[in-house]
């Protein structure tokens, strides 16, 4: 259903007042800084608010321009981002950083179209930008401003069809403020953010309850229309720390996989769980390592869950003696405790070394 003119004045009005009473004050609606909204935009997706706060202070404090973003070294954009998970996400901000300063010397686009082709940003984040930086009166939609849409206008349609996507669109065209886009855009995000929540909406204190189709049919658990994510996978990683005094053997993940530039350890991928030296028999290298070294349990399985993976994972510790010399499989190399500390890890290699208290 697309709303008449009037109903969209109705609508922003209300809106408008709602947000002005009800908002957070987050330290990106407090700029039009396009730098400072990307950071915010890219920390956020994915991630809740008070989880990506500490991570965006402490972006801008070691990266307070664009340019010195573009000029840091990759390494130490996947350590400070480490925690935040989607590991793609701070590489391709890397990029587009460099691509921003290589190729508009600094300066972000001033459009929705021209921004959404920097890698990394689909055409929410374009939006986003474009309209809380520059005042382009673009809708920005996001999961938040899908359900708001659906719920009170009735939009049944998958929200991830392509149907569904051009009937989304066509009403947000319609409702995005020409006069102040930026603060119909915060305030669509918040009010789907902290009002019209995934579950249990307080409906009773909705300023839209009298015009909601949701509430009107007791279909808020029902929409939006969302289709089923596919199965998530099970693997199975058991992971082998070689210690060779304080020094310990990690190397750098390049295949295209999950944790890409992240470190990690000496690492054998199983189809099912491995819980004795003796399933890992038929391993070469382990075998190798063995008579080097003494192999040893952590004695605890650690569940990490991505976003279509649930890996299990277990961890052995090889102690090699000072005056033995082990090749090192897979590109492997001895770091130092102080190396080890300031490489980019996954955050479950970094727990671990915690709870063990090498770090």
């Amino acid at each position: 259903m697309v709303p008449d003119h009037f109903q969209v004045i109705d609508f922003n009005k209300k809106l408008k007042s709602w947000y002005l009473k009800n908002h957070r004050p987050l330290l990106w609606r407090q700029t039009t800084d396009p730098y400072k909204i990307w950071l915010s935009e890219i920390i956020l997706q994915q991630t809740r608010v008070a989880h990506g706060t500490p991570y965006y202070e402490k972006f801008l404090h070691h990266y307070p321009t664009v340019f010195d973003l573009a000029n840091a070294d990759e390494r130490d954009v996947l350590r400070l981002w480490q925690g935040l998970g989607y590991y793609s996400r701070a590489r391709n901000m890397h990029f587009t950083a460099r691509q921003i300063v290589n190729e508009y010397g600094g300066r972000f686009p001033e459009t929705a179209a021209k921004l959404s082709k920097l890698k990394g940003l689909g055409n929410y984040t374009a939006a986003a930008i474009a309209s809380f930086a520059f005042g382009e009166a673009v809708a920005a939609i996001d999961g938040n401003v899908y359900r708001v849409m659906s719920r009170i206008f009735g939009i049944q349609s998958d929200m991830l069809s392509n149907e569904g996507k051009k009937e989304f669109a066509a009403l947000a065209k319609e409702l995005v403020s020409h006069e102040d886009p930026a603060t119909y855009n915060q305030a669509m995000i918040e009010f789907g953010a902290i009002q019209c929540v995934p579950v249990s909406p307080d409906c009773s204190v909705c300023p839209f309850n009298d015009i909601c189709y949701a509430y009107a049919f007791k279909m808020q658990n029902q929409l939006p229309v969302k289709s089923k994510k596919g199965a998530v996978k099970k693997r199975f990683f058991n992971y082998f720390i070689i210690q060779k005094g304080e020094k310990l053997a990690l190397r750098e993940r390049t295949a295209k996989d999950i944790w890409k530039g992240l470190y990690d350890f000496f690492l054998v991928e199983s189809a099912k769980p491995l819980v004795s030296p003796e399933d890992f028999a038929g391993y070469k290298t382990l075998n190798e390592l063995s008579q080097t070294g003494i192999i040893r349990e952590i004695p605890k399985e650690y569940i990490h869950v991505l976003s279509h993976q649930k890996l299990h994972v277990h961890f052995w510790w090889i102690t090699v003696p000072l005056e033995k010399s082990p090749d090192l499989p897979e590109n492997l190399a001895f770091y130092s405790k102080e190396e080890v500390e300031e490489l980019p890890k996954p955050i479950l290699i970094d727990t671990v070394l915690k709870e063990v208290h090498y770090l």
